[in-house]
């Protein structure tokens, strides 16, 4: 389970005195402890792996966020402070796709799921989520998905 790979690493950062590492894997703790409070608080059961990796992503989008701004803001220390976090998390997620590889998924879910038109995004778009979830960019494949079922 990706909840137990993240506490040996924070165990094996701890060991090597890894401090960057230590400090971000704790954060990641942190967030999924968060996410799991507030699910059940909604009466939902604590986080899967699947809805680990859509935190990951997400707190890897944030911090690539944050680069571009250091990067405008002329901060390269904190710019690559950040880039060490996203490494870090990175780590954890599955292979992502290649640009190929996402055209031919989407190509085949539509296929699948006999989408016809832009109506059937969404169906297309929770197809793809559920089959590739983690390993794919879904804001670059929404993009995707739009021009195929248009085009």
């Amino acid at each position: 389970m990706l909840r137990d790979d993240i506490n040996n690493a924070v165990k094996d950062a701890m060991k090597a005195k890894a401090e960057r590492k230590l400090s971000t894997l704790r954060m990641v703790n942190s967030s999924i402890k968060n996410a799991d409070i507030e699910a059940r608080g909604q009466g939902k059961p604590p986080l899967s792996d699947d809805d680990i990796l859509g935190l990951l992503q997400k707190m890897i989008k944030q911090r690539q966020e944050s680069v571009e701004l250091y990067d405008k803001g002329g901060r390269a220390e904190l710019a690559a402070q950040e880039r060490e976090e996203i490494a870090v998390i990175t780590a954890y997620l599955p292979k992502q796709m290649s640009d190929d590889e996402i055209k031919a998924a989407i190509a085949a879910t539509i296929t699948d799921t006999g989408a016809a038109g832009m109506k059937d995004m969404g169906k297309v778009i929770g197809a793809l989520k559920a089959k590739y979830a983690g390993q794919m960019d879904f804001g670059k494949a929404s993009g995707l998905v739009k021009a195929a079922l248009t085009g």
